[in-house]
């Protein structure tokens, strides 16, 4: 019964969130992106890959790979990845306030779930960006692998900094977050050897420089506004759905005992 209502309370709220996000992207960063995707022509190999380059668009020109078509199909095929997306995150907001329930908070169900949902913003989005911000098409980045690697480090030590302040009560919360926050950085966050923009001509440097810059802000306010949006849908569907069932259900497991005792 709680998994079952578990499940349909982040699937209505990935419907939601995940139609909210596409729309937001849509207006926000598709025109950014396609601006810099025209771009990506003009850019030169680098000297003494000329062969290496041209092999590989061989090869990739050989191996027809398939991609959905610019509008209705591609807006179709954004909002599917956005909803489960949306989805994954829902159950792991819902979670969290059912272990907050299990914990004890008297918190109401939509302030604990924007509270859930700013420590996933943070967690997710902030803390990672400030080392590895976001990146339009055309740019020269660090290897994918050590990217990936760090965005995993900086985005469980936001969690883990999260959770020593939700979940210890000792004053050495605070220096435990802040080392779990400072670690990453520590270790620093890979970046590209050179000029992100090496091999575009001036006025496309200029241009695709222009375009970073607000493609790392509107990323900002689209992933706040997932998060947001997270927040009042997972509130609204645990008020509704899943409180009652889960207080019902910690309530009896810790009253059981005292039954016992006196029967």
């Amino acid at each position: 019964m709680i998994f079952q209502r578990l499940i349909w309370s982040a699937l209505a709220a990935a419907v939601l969130v995940g139609s909210v996000q596409t729309g937001v992207q849509q207006w926000q960063a598709t025109p950014i992106i396609q601006a810099a995707e025209s771009y990506e022509s003009q850019k030169a190999a680098p000297a003494g890959h000329g062969h290496d380059a041209a092999h590989a668009h061989g090869a990739a020109a050989d191996e027809v790979q398939w991609q959905p078509e610019d509008g209705a199909e591609r807006s179709f095929w954004s909002w599917v990845a956005n909803m489960l997306h949306a989805f994954s995150m829902a159950l792991l907001v819902l979670a969290a306030m059912g272990v907050c329930l299990w914990r004890g908070t008297r918190m109401r169900s939509l302030p604990l779930a924007l509270l859930v949902s700013a420590a996933g913003w943070l967690s997710f989005h902030f803390w990672p960006s400030l080392g590895l911000p976001a990146e339009i098409p055309g740019m020269d980045a660090a290897r994918l692998g050590s990217r990936q690697g760090w965005w995993v480090l900086a985005a469980a030590g936001a969690a883990l900094a999260c959770i020593s302040l939700a979940g210890l009560r000792s004053a050495l919360r605070w220096p435990a977050a802040a080392a779990w926050l400072a670690l990453p950085f520590v270790v620093g966050a890979p970046q590209a050897a050179g000029d992100p923009f090496a091999g575009f001509g001036p006025e496309a440097q200029a241009a695709l420089r222009t375009l970073d810059a607000r493609f790392i802000w509107v990323t900002t306010w689209i992933s706040l506004s997932f998060w947001a949006s997270t927040g009042v849908a997972c509130g609204l569907a645990f008020e509704r759905w899943l409180r009652p069932v889960l207080a019902a259900a910690f309530g009896n497991s810790r009253t059981a005992p005292a039954l016992e005792v006196n029967p």
